[in-house]
Order: structure tokens, then C-alpha cells, then sequence
């Protein structure tokens, strides 16, 4: 039986043809999480679409309500949660508020400061897509059994922990 040659393999091997000397090795592993966070997020973008989200919207919106009541975070607290850039966060949350998802209020202890409010009907919208989208992760991870899930876990947690210290 011969093995299945995806597209990063494919490229190691011309890369070793044509610059032998070249340790493109680790191309292999980068290119393949590369291809799979991209179908990944193909896939988790239909979920989202079918209830007028992004990922980006999704992630506020999830972040919000998995804080609990009364679901109320700083931008600072939302932008460091999302790992994205303040610019980033505050185009987000600008559309959010335009569709009656979240409110920005001021800061009671910070008068410089915003707090963002999830909004009953950002409430509702979430708690109706989180669960496809929880049943659709759970799709895309069944086509690997249960020891490769863990070990692939731990080995992404281990070099996740290396790279961001």
C-alpha cells in the first residue's frame, strides 16, 4: 500500500530534490498544521456564517458569555483573551455594537475606560450557535481515534507553552 503524499510532503520532497543540502524537514510539520488550521477554519466558518458571524465576532461573543454574569469584560481583557491586536479588537467591537450584540459602557472604576456588555440579543445568538459550533469541533476531531486526539493535544499544549513564554 502506498501512503498518501499530501501537499507538505509533496514540497519536502522537491525541496530535497532540488536543494538536497536544504534541512527542509520541518516543513513537513509546519506545512501540515498550516493546511489543517486553514480547513479547520473553513469549516468552523460555515457554522458561524449560518448565524451572521465571523470567527472574530464569534470569539467576543463566546468570550463574554463564557466570563458570566452579567457577561462584562474591558476591551484590554477581551484583547488579551483573543490574542489580537487592540486595533483589531476595537473594528470588532464596533460592528458587534452596530448589530445590537454588545453595548460599551463607561468604566465605573475607570473613567478613561470602556466595559463591554453582552446585550440579550448578543445573549441569545451565542447560546444558539455555540452548540453547532461545539458539535461541528466535535466532527472534525472524530476522524481521529481517541489516542491520537490525546497525544496530539499534549504535543500542541507542550510547544503552545514553549512558544509563548
Amino acid at each position: 500500500m502506498t501512503e498518501h503524499l499530501d501537499a507538505a510532503a509533496h514540497a519536502v520532497a522537491q525541496w530535497k530534490q532540488e536543494l538536497p543540502e536544504l534541512a527542509a524537514e520541518n516543513m513537513l510539520l509546519i506545512g501540515r498544521l498550516k493546511r489543517a488550521a486553514a480547513f479547520i477554519a473553513r469549516e468552523l466558518e460555515k457554522v458561524y456564517g449560518e448565524y451572521g458571524l465571523t470567527e472574530g465576532s464569534f470569539d467576543v461573543l463566546a468570550t463574554l458569555r463564557r466570563s458570566g454574569a452579567p457577561y462584562t469584560l474591558t476591551p484590554t481583557e477581551l484583547f488579551s483573551s483573543l490574542m489580537v491586536t487592540s486595533g483589531t479588537m476595537t473594528t470588532r467591537l464596533k460592528n458587534l455594537e452596530n448589530q445590537g450584540l454588545i453595548d460599551r459602557l463607561p468604566n465605573p472604576d475607570d473613567a478613561r475606560s470602556l466595559l463591554v456588555r453582552l446585550t440579550d440579543k448578543g445573549k441569545d445568538l451565542i447560546e444558539k450557535a455555540v452548540f453547532p459550533h461545539v458539535e461541528n469541533e466535535k466532527r472534525l476531531l472524530e476522524k481521529l481515534d481517541a489516542d491520537t486526539r490525546t497525544q496530539l493535544e499534549q504535543g500542541l499544549a507542550a510547544w503552545l507553552g514553549a512558544l509563548e513564554t
